[in-house]
């Protein structure tokens, strides 16, 4: 072993045996705050924030798309020379049963009786666009009060009543996917006309 290569050696060894730096050899680091891990983490969600990371965003499109549609059209249904349209609604019908069945959730969400025969638009007596579209936007205000009023403790709350859904959770995505479905039949009436849906622009 060289000389140089032994002093190089001793003074390591010496410098870990230091009693501040055997300290430091032994100390064990000290663990990160897990803000510090995650910057970015956010405090988790209620489960009313967790069911609106869809539904805001389905109401917001369902009502555009319905608003998107001219009043002058609102009759409109696609014949059957189109595909298999038979005594399928017309725009407006359609728009309506959605609002219709919003109401009815929304009700037996809050312990209300809901309205009779939404399958053929309900006995809301709205006919005009600006009257189904406020029959609308008033039924999605009515699902979100019910949906800001669920909670864990809740969510599985035992609920009675003719329209899908045996606890408030279920009814809430009875909703959601009833809206869904309806919104993507809507989709080709408006395409049909011409219209981009505005949450596809």
């Amino acid at each position: 072993m060289t000389k140089a290569l032994r002093n190089i050696l001793l003074a390591a060894i010496s410098m870990t045996t230091l009693p501040g730096n055997a300290q430091k050899q032994t100390e064990s680091p000290k663990p990160k705050s897990s803000k510090a891990q995650n910057p970015k983490e956010q405090p988790s969600k209620s489960v009313a924030g967790s069911i609106n990371e869809i539904w805001a965003d389905m109401e917001s499109s369902f009502i555009s798309l319905a608003d998107a549609m001219p009043e002058d059209n609102w009759g409109y249904k696609p014949s059957e020379n189109l595909g298999a349209f038979k005594d399928v609604r017309t725009f407006g019908e359609q728009v309506k049963h959605v609002a219709c069945a919003n109401e009815a959730w929304a009700n037996k969400l809050g312990g209300a009786k809901p309205p009779a025969r939404c399958d053929l638009g309900g006995p809301n007596p709205a006919k005009t666009k600006s009257e189904i579209m406020a029959y609308l936007k008033n039924s999605f205000r009515m699902m979100d009060e019910g949906i800001a009023a669920t909670n864990a403790d809740n969510s599985l709350q035992p609920l009675h009543g003719p329209y899908g859904g045996d606890n408030r959770l279920a009814v809430i995505e009875y909703a959601l996917w009833h809206a869904t479905d309806h919104y993507g039949q809507l989709v080709i009436y408006l395409r049909l006309n011409g219209i981009t849906p505005p949450a596809s622009r």
